[in-house]
């Protein structure tokens, strides 16, 4: 009989810095505020007046304007818990870079397209930082 010992390998997580960290989590709340209240909240509680007041170029059913108020408001709230903080950056990563796409493309303008642009790289740059938080979630 052979005896098999298990060799166990320390798997090292990344932890960003006191400050890094500090600074990550006001960012975390505050976009995670800035989507649920003036992103997601009002395509939930008023969609027909958003329809209304949308511009010609730019109408899209009430399904989707509540699908992405939905998913809005689920990527805030994610982006506060903190097992969720990674996935719920990189969802809001992809929906703010359709939304500059949606922008630029549909809606053509281009410039409007700016500041979704910048809070996908800000999103990504959370997504990165925190993906320690992804493989908590496969154990």
């Amino acid at each position: 009989m052979t005896a098999t010992t298990a060799s166990a390998t320390p798997t090292t997580t990344y932890r960003p810095g006191k400050i890094r960290n500090r600074v990550l989590w006001t960012a975390q709340v505050v976009l995670g505020l800035f989507f649920i209240i003036a992103s997601g909240g009002p395509k939930l509680v008023i969609p027909q007046t958003l329809m209304d007041n949308a511009p010609a170029n730019l109408t899209i059913p009430m399904g989707l304007l509540v699908f992405i108020g939905v998913v809005e408001v689920a990527g805030g709230i994610g982006l506060m818990v903190p097992r969720l903080t990674a996935l719920a950056a990189a969802g809001l990563s992809v929906l703010t870079v359709l939304a500059a796409a949606t922008q630029a493309f549909i809606a053509d303008k281009p410039s409007m397209a700016i500041f979704p642009l910048v809070l996908a790289a800000i999103f990504a740059w959370i997504a990165y930082e925190r993906r320690a938080s992804i493989a908590a979630l496969t154990r």
